[in-house]
């Protein structure tokens, strides 16, 4: 083979390769990490995924270059000179791929590593999965119950798993770790949420014919705002005042307020009615001003705002954060918190 065919070759494999690994990277294949440890694993997939594409790209480009460029031509019938080996080349091809797998075995034991310590102080959160649904207790809170997974922003989490029935499987796209629960078996998973939001909890093992309505949420809130939720009484489901998701209580005057409180919107919020001073979100003393500028009468905006909060978001403020409570709460639930806030709205007005 001439100089010039080698250089060809080469240059025609990487540039093949570098198109190959910046087509497999440039998209967002996989959803924003929503925890430290997700943020790992994803840096492991593109790690891994980049090396292999490159070499894919190189192999892929060099065999079509040497099939069209040194294929047989029709009326050539001699046979083809005597090839011998290239000690260089065979050392390379030895030595370039011992080293990558190497570098990625030692990046996942670092990342696996890591990703299994738990922080100082972590908070436990017992999951229970069962035909068809999930539960999640918290015994550093008077065994709370939620069938809605609060957690805490920046703070180490151990989920300790138990199956009631059959095999689940636990899974947060956004945590990037899925876990398998059998019964007998209480394995634990390690996270660590560093982005407030509200997140999908589904159960990716087939577990009956309910499997797939197995879905509920996960909502990482501000510290503070899940301390508040934390302590607010022993219920905890979605919006309920019962321990172990019972019904919930009767409607009264005061209903607003409690769910005010126990859905952690005090930590978030300012409201002079609550006694709430929280600026992760807006004030609330000022919901009629918002109702204004977005063109719609106070309570309808009021409702709009909890079953729908990415409808209309104050300027200043990153849409995704607030949970979408008509989705946790019930229809009389929710109308007992916008009433509340109405009212408190309200009374400010001169």
């Amino acid at each position: 083979m001439r100089r010039g065919s080698i250089v060809q070759l080469v240059l025609f494999g990487l540039i093949a390769a570098a198109a190959g690994t910046t087509l497999a990277l440039a998209p967002a294949w996989l959803p924003e990490p929503a925890t430290r440890e997700a943020g790992r694993i994803h840096f492991v997939f593109w790690f891994v995924t980049a090396i292999c594409v490159f070499i894919f790209a190189i192999v892929a480009a060099v065999l079509a270059y040497a099939v069209v460029k040194f294929r047989r031509q029709p009326d050539d019938d001699t046979d083809g000179p005597p090839i011998h080996g290239h000690t260089g080349l065979e050392i390379a091809w030895t030595a370039v791929p011992t080293v990558l797998v190497t570098a990625i075995g030692i990046v996942s034991a670092i990342v696996l590593a890591k990703d299994d310590a738990a922080g100082a102080n972590p908070l436990r959160v017992d999951v229970t999965a069962q035909q068809f649904a999930w539960s999640f207790g918290y015994p550093s809170y008077g065994n709370k119950r939620s069938d809605i997974l609060r957690l805490p922003v920046n703070r180490s989490v151990v989920l300790h798993m138990t199956s009631k029935d059959v095999a689940h499987s636990f899974w947060v796209p956004e945590f990037s770790q899925k876990q398998d629960l059998l019964p007998g078996i209480h394995p634990t998973l390690h996270i660590t949420p560093d982005r407030v939001g509200t997140y999908t909890v589904v159960c990716t093992e087939l577990c009956g014919l309910g499997h797939a309505l197995m879905r509920t949420q996960a909502i990482v809130m501000p510290q503070k705002a899940f301390a508040s939720w934390a302590k607010s009484g022993r219920g905890g489901g979605a919006g309920q005042g019962t321990q172990g998701g019972g019904n919930a209580a009767p409607p009264t005057g005061q209903e607003g307020l409690v769910l005010f409180r126990q859905q952690g919107c005090n930590g978030c919020h300012t409201l002079e009615a609550a006694g709430a001073n929280g600026t992760t979100g807006p004030d609330l003393d000022r919901l009629a001003t918002y109702a204004q500028t977005a063109g719609k009468p106070l309570n309808g905006f009021i409702h709009q705002s909890i079953v729908a909060p990415n409808a209309y978001v104050e300027k200043g403020y990153p849409k995704g954060v607030m949970p979408d409570f008509g989705k946790t709460l019930t229809t009389a639930q929710v109308g007992a918190l916008a009433d509340f806030l109405a009212a408190s709205v309200n009374k400010k007005q001169p």
